[in-house]
C-alpha cells in the first residue's frame, strides 16, 4: 500500500528532529509535526534557557569573589529584562538552525497538532486534512504537572512561564524537590529573589546518591535559599500583598510568584494512541520494546513520552537509534545503562552509576573513596564553600561502580568520567592515572585509601 510518507513524526523536539533528520538521510520520505515551536522542551523552555539563566545567576559569585584576587568593582546591577530579552534571542536563533537543518535533511515540516487516527494515519488539527505514513513516530515529550485538586492552583505558574515572567519576582515559593525545582531555586536565589523550596519528602533529589542530597540542601541553605521538607501546598490565596501559601503543616509564606515543579507526565493525552491500539501505562507512556516499537507495529516512540530515562541526549539517542534501525537497515539497541547526568544548581551536581543505596541493595562488598574539600579559588575570596567527591566501588572487582560530584564544573568532570565507567574503568586504572595538579578533578585519581568499607551483605536464608 502506498502512503504519502515512509515515516511521520508527531513532535518536533530533540528526539523527533533527530530521528526526522537521519531517517531522511537514510533516503525515507519524511515528514514532521509540531504545533508549538521547532526544538521542543529542552531547546525552547527548558534545559537551554535554563542553563543561561544559571550562568547569569553565578555573576553574582564572580563579583564578590573578586576583592580577594585584588580586583576593585563597581557596583553590580542585575536586569531581569535583558537577561530575558538576551535569552530570547538566543533560543529563537537555536530554533532557525533546528528548522534549517530539518529543511537541508529534506524533511517537511508542518505546523500544526497532529492526532493518530489509526496504525498509518495522522490528522492534522489547524486543517483536517488525514496524512497516511508507512511507520509514526511519537516523540511528544512531557509536560509540567500540577496539582489541580490544590485550592488556588489557578495562581502558580510552571517552568514554562519561569522563562517568560515579565518582572523578576521578589519573593518565590517553589513546590518540588527534583531537577527543575532545585535548579530554578538556586538560580532565582542567585539572582537576588528571597527564595523558599517546599519539597514532601524527607530529602530533596530523590534517586540521588544520599550524601549528594544532603550536601547539596546544606549548600543551598548557606546560599539563601530556605528549604522545607515533609510538606506540601494546601491553599494558595491571592490578597494584597501578594500570593498567601498556607502549608499543610499550618505554616504560611508570602510571595509574588508560585512556582510548582512537582514532575512531569508524558504528553499522550488526546492524541488518540490508545483509540489505535497502542498501550499506554499508568502514567500515560507509551509502553515500547528495546527497539522503542509499541504495541501497533507501525508506532514507535522515543524520549520522556516513554518515560524510560528522561533526558534530552537519552531522546536524541533513541530517535538516531530509531532511525538507523527501522530506515537505514542497521540495528542499534540503546544502552539505559550508565547514564551521565548533571543537576545545575549552584554548586552544581554531577552523577554517574550507582548511589550507594542501590549499591547496598546489590548485596555485594563495596569500598567508599570520598573527599569534602574547599575549591581553590574559594580560598583567596574567604567564600564558605565544600566540594563532595565521592567514588563507590566494587569490593571484589574493584570496579568502579558510581561516580558522584557537588561542586563547580561537575557536569564537565562526569561527562569524561562517563567514558571511563562506561569501558568498564577499576579503581586500579584510576589510581594509574597522573593527576592534573593544581585542579579539582585530581581528588578522583589521588583518593588511594577507602573512607569505608563494607562486606559483602548475604541473602537472608529461606524460611
Amino acid at each position: 500500500m502506498s502512503h504519502d510518507y515512509d515515516l511521520f513524526v508527531i513532535g518536533a523536539g530533540s528526539g523527533g528532529v533527530r530521528a526526522a533528520r537521519i531517517a531522511a538521510q537514510h533516503g525515507a520520505r519524511v515528514a514532521i509535526a509540531e504545533e508549538y515551536r521547532i526544538g521542543g522542551t529542552c531547546v525552547i523552555r527548558g534545559c537551554v534557557p535554563k542553563k543561561l539563566m544559571v550562568y547569569a545567576s553565578r555573576f553574582a559569585d564572580e563579583f564578590a569573589d573578586a576583592a580577594g584576587f585584588g580586583w576593585t568593582v563597581g557596583e553590580a546591577r542585575f536586569d531581569w529584562a535583558t537577561l530575558i530579552a538576551n535569552k530570547d534571542r538566543e533560543i529563537a536563533r537555536l530554533e532557525g538552525i533546528y528548522r534549517s537543518n530539518l529543511a537541508k535533511a529534506g524533511v517537511t515540516i508542518l505546523e500544526s497538532r497532529a492526532e493518530v487516527v489509526g496504525p498509518h494515519a495522522v490528522e492534522l488539527v489547524a486543517t483536517g486534512e488525514r496524512i497516511t505514513a508507512g511507520t509514526i513516530l511519537v516523540a511528544t515529550g512531557g509536560r509540567a504537572e500540577v496539582d489541580e485538586r490544590l485550592d488556588g492552583v489557578e495562581h502558580v505558574v510552571t517552568s514554562n512561564e519561569m522563562f517568560h515572567l515579565e518582572h523578576q519576582p521578589r519573593r518565590l515559593v517553589v513546590a518540588g524537590g527534583g531537577y527543575i525545582a532545585v535548579e530554578f531555586a538556586s538560580l532565582m536565589a542567585g539572582l537576588g529573589t528571597e527564595t523558599t523550596l517546599v519539597y514532601r519528602g524527607e530529602e530533596i533529589l530523590r534517586g540521588f546518591d544520599r550524601e549528594v542530597r544532603r550536601h547539596v540542601h546544606a549548600e543551598l541553605e548557606r546560599r539563601g535559599v530556605r528549604i522545607i521538607c515533609g510538606d506540601i501546598f494546601s491553599r494558595i490565596e491571592k490578597t494584597a500583598d501578594g500570593l498567601d501559601v498556607t502549608l499543610r503543616s499550618g505554616g504560611r509564606l508570602v510571595a509574588d510568584t508560585v512556582m510548582m515543579a512537582i514532575g512531569r507526565r508524558p504528553n499522550t493525552a488526546g492524541l488518540g494512541l490508545e483509540a489505535a491500539g497502542v498501550t499506554l501505562d499508568a502514567k500515560g507512556a507509551v509502553v515500547v520494546d528495546a527497539q522503542s516499537r509499541s504495541s501497533v507495529p507501525s508506532i514507535y516512540a522515543v524520549g520522556d513520552v516513554t518515560d524510560r530515562f528522561n533526558l534530552t541526549p537519552v531522546a536524541i539517542r533513541e530517535g538516531h537509534a530509531f532511525a538507523d534501525t527501522v530506515f537505514g537497515g542497521r540495528p542499534v539497541t540503546v544502552d539505559h545503562r550508565l547514564v551521565p547526568t548533571a543537576v545545575f544548581t549552584t554548586p552544581e551536581v554531577g552523577t554517574v552509576g550507582l548511589t550507594e543505596d542501590a549499591v547496598i541493595e546489590t548485596g555485594r562488598a563495596y569500598d567508599v573513596y570520598r573527599a569534602t574539600f574547599r575549591p581553590m579559588r574559594a580560598t583567596l575570596s574567604g567564600r564558605e564553600e565544600r566540594m563532595l567527591m565521592k567514588l563507590l566501588v566494587d569490593g571484589e572487582t574493584d570496579r568502579v561502580l558510581g561516580c558522584h560530584i557537588v561542586g563547580p564544573d561537575a557536569g564537565e568532570m562526569v561527562q569524561l568520567i562517563g567514558i571511563a565507567l562506561k569501558m568498564g574503568a577499576t579503581k586500579a586504572d584510576f589510581d594509574a592515572t597522573m593527576a592534573v595538579h593544581p585542579t579539582a578533578a585530581e581528588e578522583l585519581v589521588t583518593m588511594r585509601v577507602p573512607s569505608e568499607r563494607h562486606p559483602a551483605r548475604l541473602p537472608a536464608a529461606a524460611g
